[in-house]
């Protein structure tokens, strides 16, 4: 993710947003991406990142030191090169030393799902899941997805204002899943929303790793519960083929929770996220918010281009997770040893200028927009186009419903003092205080 000069970024307006907090002198090496100044605009660090080059050393609140590749080219690249891999077994012993990665043995019964996978073990897990999250199948969902959306509007007060992420966006998204993946109501209804944190893990020396694996094993009960359950009354659902599948002997038990843990906990966290940042950046530009709300009976088109860009300015997966070379490699000019880690900025990449004229520049007409938010090459987000959807949904329904939507400026809050996440890899936030005149 990254910065430009005319107009307001997602994460603070361009005429007073925090500044690089390097000023423009050299760049530290290696470079500190952690901190609130950081996680609420990143855009002035990455431009300044592109300009002194493609890739750059970084250091990450556990002390793990990684090369972050900015720029679009060179993502494009490195998202497809063949010589990364994304298993850990991959990661040389200064990298697994003080990696923010789970702690035996729930890393190998929950980390050998697809985003740690290379193939062909990648191939077979993937061919699994991708019937489920087709373009098809989510505009399928779509009347149901509604649905859900108005429900959880019709709950929100009628007046005044509310939380958009407690009352809305922290639940939407889980709603989905378990109608696209078959979770049971009975089971839905008991997924502990604190469990989604385990895709932030700490460090071995950070003093919340006690309560972070208790949340591990809480989620590895939960999982077998559900795996159980699917056994039992076996259906065509994915989350009963992919049972199926194991017990044919398709997957290991180690693979197949693995599977269900990506999908119940990555599966909803980054639709959230992406929910707040996009809210967060038509706040910021209340000319953009209005020209989407009143064109979106008029114009078909408008909602989902308006989502695609929405994607590219601001994106809630930040960063993308651990790659590694086998042997000494050379990345972009830079030689990166073997078994360190290799992470691809994608927000920075959606805001190159050689890329996107005018990068920083919120533009629902831009053309073309072949955006990174999604990721590239064969670790694609599977479900992308029920994330569109979604978003689709979530955006079109709260303007619509919510006229007058606006920031709230109540006891102090407005979108400058919103606490960021400060989760690595992702952007979004916790609270989302605004107010509107009356919910339709």
């Amino acid at each position: 993710m990254t910065d430009t000069v005319h107009e307001p970024t997602a994460a603070g307006p361009a005429d007073d947003a925090p500044r690089c907090p390097f000023g423009h002198g050299e760049l530290p090496d290696p470079l500190p991406l952690y901190g609130p100044e950081y996680k609420r605009d990143p855009y002035p660090l990455y431009r300044r990142m592109r300009e002194a080059g493609p890739v750059h050393r970084v250091r990450f609140p556990s002390g793990i030191a990684a090369w972050l590749v900015t720029g679009y080219k060179a993502a494009h690249e490195t998202l497809n090169d063949p010589r990364l891999g994304k298993n850990h077994a991959l990661g040389n012993a200064n990298w697994r030393k003080l990696a923010s990665i789970m702690p035996e043995p729930q890393h190998s019964r929950l980390q050998v799902h697809l985003l740690h996978q290379d193939p062909p073990e990648h191939t077979r897990m993937r061919r699994l899941v991708l019937d489920a999250f087709t373009p098809r199948r989510a505009e399928a969902l779509r009347p149901r997805i509604q649905e859900l959306a108005d429900s959880l509007v019709d709950a929100l007060p009628e007046t005044g204002g509310a939380d958009l992420v407690t009352g809305f966006a922290a639940h939407f998204p889980f709603r989905v899943l378990a109608e696209a993946i078959g979770l049971p109501p009975e089971l839905a209804v008991r997924f502990d929303r604190d469990w989604g944190k385990v895709v932030q893990p700490v460090g071995p020396q950070d003093p919340g790793r006690p309560a972070y694996e208790a949340r591990l094993l809480g989620l590895e009960d939960y999982i077998a519960e559900v795996v159980a359950h699917k056994r039992s009354r076996p259906g065509t659902d994915l989350l009963g083929r992919l049972v199926a599948a194991h017990d044919a002997g398709g997957l290991s038990s180690e693979e197949l929770g693995s599977m269900v843990f990506q999908l119940l906990v990555a599966g909803q966290e980054p639709v959230t996220n992406q929910i707040t940042t996009m809210l967060i950046t038509l706040l910021r530009h209340p000319d953009r918010l209005a020209r989407l709300r009143d064109g979106l009976a008029d114009d078909p088109g408008l909602l989902g281009r308006a989502v695609e860009e929405l994607l590219r300015h601001d994106a809630a997966f930040e960063l993308t997770t651990w790659r590694f070379f086998a042997e000494d490699s050379d990345l972009h000019g830079t030689t990166v040893p073997a078994g360190d880690s290799v992470i691809v900025s994608l927000c920075a990449a959606n805001r190159d200028d050689e890329q996107f004229p005018e990068a920083d520049v919120l533009d629902f007409d831009r053309t073309p927009n072949a955006h990174l938010a999604f990721g590239h090459g064969i670790h694609y987000c599977p479900g992308a186009a029920l994330a569109r959807t979604e978003l689709q949904v979530a955006l079109g329904t709260l303007l619509t419903r919510l006229p007058g939507l606006r920031p709230s400026t109540a006891a102090g809050a407005d979108l400058d003092s919103l606490a960021w996440v400060p989760a690595v890899l992702a952007r979004g936030v916790n609270g989302l205080p605004v107010v509107y005149d009356q919910r339709t």
